[in-house]
């Protein structure tokens, strides 16, 4: 589980994170004083749950919230104040929970738990690739076996590109170097299209060839 934690005072935000850390060792817990650190991180990376405070200078957390929401609508959202008067306007954004400073532990594992079992958890797998020395593309630690070196070859190009476009002809020049850009080369690399998407639908990353669609015809 991934949580963020948003609070203007150092001290506060200290407690706040030691108090989740020690709910569980599969927690992964990053804290932010500045409210646009903190939403640069929410639209980079994965991210469970917010915990945020209510009265900060930059941006209070109510409106945080709901720049967090644009972001990332699914994402359990609790509040943590120490006003129970900021109740009413924290809730005209929907969060998911609403907690009291000073925070105690079992208060916010139970807030968690529901928070979290409202909503249907979707597995991501995490992808990793070693570019260097030799390519390796790995899936939750699992080295992906390719049916074709090619077909790894153009995966590794593509990555090394990343996101520029590229046509099929500079990638056939890369994958064949002198071989001429004929019908049966065009073939070919057909082929290793085909196959490198079936092995990646087949470790369940498909999400992964809508990153990968910089080809020009």
């Amino acid at each position: 589980m991934r949580i963020v934690c948003v609070d203007d005072e150092p001290l506060v935000l200290d407690d706040v994170l030691s108090v989740c850390k020690s709910l569980s060792t599969d927690i992964s817990v990053n804290g932010f004083t500045d409210v646009y650190e903190a939403l640069e991180w929410i639209r980079s990376n994965p991210v469970d749950i917010a915990l945020l405070d209510i009265d900060m200078p930059q941006m209070n957390g109510i409106t945080l919230a709901a720049q967090i929401k644009k972001i990332k609508p699914d994402m359990v959202i609790l509040f943590l104040t120490a006003y129970k008067e900021f109740a009413f306007d924290a809730f005209q954004v929907h969060p998911n929970g609403y907690l009291l400073k000073p925070l105690e532990p079992e208060v916010l594992k139970k807030e968690i738990d529901y928070a979290v079992s409202a909503y249907p958890q979707t597995f991501v797998p995490h992808i990793e690739a070693h570019t260097f020395g030799n390519f390796d593309l790995l899936v939750d630690g699992v080295t992906v076996q390719f049916k074709r070196s090619k077909s790894k070859e153009l995966l590794a190009y593509l990555i090394d590109r990343r996101g520029m476009s590229v046509s099929r002809k500079e990638i056939a020049a890369v994958l064949f170097e002198d071989a001429p850009y004929g019908l049966s080369r065009q073939k070919y690399l057909d082929a290793i299209y085909i196959l490198r998407n079936f092995t990646i639908f087949s470790f369940s990353v498909h999400f992964l060839t809508d990153c990968l669609r910089s080809v020009q015809n």
